[in-house]
């Protein structure tokens, strides 16, 4: 440990500790703009200049580590000096724009200039102008005269992000940070360098020139994009939400948002949105009250329910809904004698969860997962999936930690991996299975030889339709191996559901085979939320009465409902998340209801009280959650262990396979009509590859327009060699182009069109 003196106060810091981390432990404040916490150190913009004692000249606080007995003086005439100088340089081709800048009020740089600068500048020459760049249609990058040259944007893709896709090219006054020639931001994380810039170069293109600073309201909330639960700060201006930001929080997102939580509420204001409830009638939609339409749909359920009929009645929600929504809905259920309900929209086998006493959850915390020295990742698509967890992964593979990936396909992580396979998903329980039995091959060697290890499921091996079998392979390997076996969620809430225990009766998969006469769809649309969509459509139009409790209104929808009713999206209500680690988040409505819509939880209070179920006496989100928690409903233990019965399905590796997923910007209803995240490139429609063997095999060409086939629908899609493939498989993510196509991890036929 070294001792250091910092303005008179003392302080013990660890070997390798920089002057400005220890000034920041004292709470004594060092001007900067390059240095960033999750960074490394470019000490290029020289404002953290301070004095050294000992030392003939000021030093940089983020580039100078602490020697025992050092003693610093942050604020001496020379420290004070030396950083007024260095802001007199920055200042001389800084145009005077602030009251255009949209990081006006916000502005690091305005902030240090009040501090720092001098009242005139001394400089008359001409100030340097810089053309704008195109960073894709997330980062606006407009006016790069602002740009300092701090290349916190630049570190950030590099080290972060993984791949650096901006860099700065030139010398001296020429300098300019770019995008590479002909290429855009791509990574999905990229609305990060939006924070990281300290002036106004890098700005959000969505909310440019939309609001300032000063008049924007801000609240906090958790993000209902994926399980990870990131803690968000909406601004809001007139009752609608005009900019999201991260909220610090070490544990789960750390001070990181990806671009899909960051810009998904742009789709929240969405043509399609639904204000009013409606009611089909001689096949004509019509607004209706609340109260009419709340008694259609008890009427509905009270017809089809009577005489004993209660087993023709199933319900679908999404798990993205909220702990107490759900929490209502199977008491809702119960209530009325409906003995089906089910969340688990994409899976195509229910055996596993079926057979557990708990919920399935990561297996331990966020921070513990990027602790383990060894990692096994199975059936997932990580950037897709889990943009943000991916991050912390790739940290820490650059450390100490053994990263292996078993799938499909070899994804490009932009991290260093100790193995990757790709092989067809028939053979991902056989594969696993030869690990247990023999720890002496490499990946299963680095998982029993780390001191902590994990195994961990994704999306892929939870959809697929022998997920029981991989499921016990892998229960098997980290058995042999002592590695914590979890898995990644699905949705923002899939934990919740799981421990509140609502998933009971027949799966949506069975109910799409045997069709109800009535289904209540709770914020699901199922043409793509569900697993074989276009089954589940076909299902659902063989039914007396569909109701839909959604936000948004669709065409599907209007085809098989009878009755719609608006229900709030996350940013208009309260509610709680369960997130992959087990953590219980509470939050509150950012903005008012938008049109006539209602929370869920306040629908299904009404809609209980009106079919005269006991226990819906509440008049908040609150007394709904204290409920839950008397019960311990979701204080059921998180259990990954589990039984099941049955036979493993027999399947072949010659199958030809569809794999890849839920597109990144396809996964629910919000990002889908989230327009700034449409024109990425990750939401394109996706072309289907396969291996070129595979190819001549279908006697396909390269680029050929083909049809895919599954469950008797059929889509156009262009074919694409892709040598990195396993045979037999084609890798073409779910996107609301082919979403009729059926469910991921199923077969499927590719024939000339």
């Amino acid at each position: 440990m070294l001792q250091i003196e910092i303005d008179g106060k003392h302080l013990t810091v660890e070997q390798g500790t920089t002057v400005i981390e220890a000034a920041n432990r004292l709470g004594t404040y060092i001007p900067h703009f390059c240095y960033h916490k999750k960074l490394s150190i470019a000490a290029n913009c020289r404002m953290c200049l301070v004095e050294v004692e000992k030392s003939n000249k000021p030093l940089p606080a983020c580039a100078t580590p602490v020697t025992d007995g050092m003693v610093v003086r942050t604020h001496s005439p020379l420290a004070k000096t030396a950083q007024a100088g260095v802001m007199e340089f920055l200042l001389i081709n800084h145009p005077l724009d602030c009251p255009t800048c949209d990081q006006g009020g916000e502005c690091q740089l305005q902030d240090l200039a009040v501090g720092y600068g001098k009242p005139a500048s001394r400089y008359t020459e001409e100030k340097r102008a810089v053309v704008g760049k195109d960073m894709g249609p997330l980062v606006s990058a407009a006016e790069m005269s602002r740009c300092i040259h701090c290349t916190r944007c630049v570190r950030f893709t590099e080290e972060i992000a993984g791949v650096q896709e901006i860099a700065m090219a030139g010398r001296g006054e020429h300098s300019e940070i770019m995008p590479f020639i002909g290429k855009v931001i791509e990574t999905e994380l990229s609305g990060n360098v939006i924070d990281l810039c300290p002036v106004g170069a890098l700005t959000s293109k969505p909310f440019r020139y939309d609001a300032r600073s000063w008049e924007l309201s801000r609240r906090k909330t958790v993000s209902a994009h994926d399980a990870l639960g990131s803690n968000l700060i909406v601004q809001t201006k007139d009752h609608t939400v005009r900019r999201v930001l991260p909220l610090e929080n070490e544990a789960i997102n750390e001070c990181w948002l990806s671009d899909r939580d960051r810009f998904a509420y742009e789709g929240l204001y969405h043509e399609s949105r639904l204000k009013n409830p409606k009611i089909k009638q001689g096949g004509e939609w019509v607004d209706v009250d609340w109260k009419t339409a709340l008694e259609y749909v008890r009427n509905a359920v009270d017809c089809i329910a009577k005489d004993g009929n209660a087993d023709q009645v199933g319900i679908w929600a999404n798990p993205m809904n909220t702990v107490e929504e759900l929490y209502l809905t199977k008491k809702l259920a119960e209530g009325l004698g409906i003995r089906h309900i089910d969340t688990r929209l994409q899976r195509q086998d229910s055996r596993v969860s079926d057979g557990l006493s708990g919920a399935q959850w990561l297996g331990q915390s966020i921070q513990s997962l990027a602790e383990n020295g060894a990692v096994l990742v199975v059936g997932a698509n990580l950037r897709q999936e889990q943009p943000l967890l991916t991050a912390r992964l790739r940290r820490a593979t650059h450390g100490r930690m053994k990263l292996s990936v078993l799938g499909g396909r070899k994804e490009k992580l932009h991290m260093p991996l100790f193995a990757q396979e790709a092989v067809h998903p028939n053979e991902w329980a056989g594969r696993l299975n030869e690990w247990a039995q023999d720890l002496d091959q490499d990946v299963a060697a680095s998982l029993s030889n780390a001191e902590q290890a994990a195994i961990i499921l994704g999306a892929e091996a939870q959809n697929h339709p022998d997920y029981p079998a991989i499921y016990a392979a892998a229960q098997r390997l980290a058995e042999a191996t002592d590695a914590t076996l979890g898995i990644l969620p699905q949705a923002a809430n899939s934990v919740g559901a799981a421990a509140l225990n609502v998933n009971r009766g027949d799966s949506i998969q069975a109910m799409i085979r045997q069709p109800k006469q009535a289904v209540l769809l709770m914020n699901v649309e199922p043409e793509i939320d569900v697993a074989n969509g276009a089954q589940a459509v076909a299902a659902l139009k063989q039914a007396k009465s569909v109701m839909a409790f959604t936000p948004f209104v669709s065409e599907t929808l209007l085809d098989v409902c009878d009755v719609l009713l608006p229900i709030a999206p996350f940013t208009e209500t309260s509610g709680s998340f369960v997130n992959m680690e087990g953590r219980l988040q509470s939050f509150h409505g950012v903005v008012q209801g938008f049109g006539d819509s209602r929370p869920l939880w306040k629908v299904l209070r009404v809609l209980g009280n009106l079919c005269d179920v006991k226990g819906f006496d509440y008049h908040s989100s609150e007394e709904i959650l204290q409920d839950v928690l008397n019960q311990e409903i979701v204080s059921v233990q998180l259990n990954n262990r589990t039984t099941f019965n049955g036979e493993a399905v027999q399947t072949a590796s010659n199958q030809l396979v569809r794999i890849g997923g839920v597109g990144l910007y396809h996964s629910d209803a919000i990002v889908r009509r989230s327009a700034p995240l449409q024109a990425t490139s990750h939401a394109a429609v996706p072309v289907a590859r396969v291996h070129p063997n595979t190819l001549a095999a279908l006697n396909l060409s390269d680029g050929q327009q083909v049809v895919a086939k599954h469950g008797g629908v059929g889509v156009n899609v262009v074919v694409v060699v892709d040598a990195a493939l396993p045979e037999y498989v084609v890798h073409l993510p779910l996107h609301s182009d082919n979403a009729a196509l059926g469910a991921m991890m199923n077969t499927i036929e590719l024939a000339g069109a």
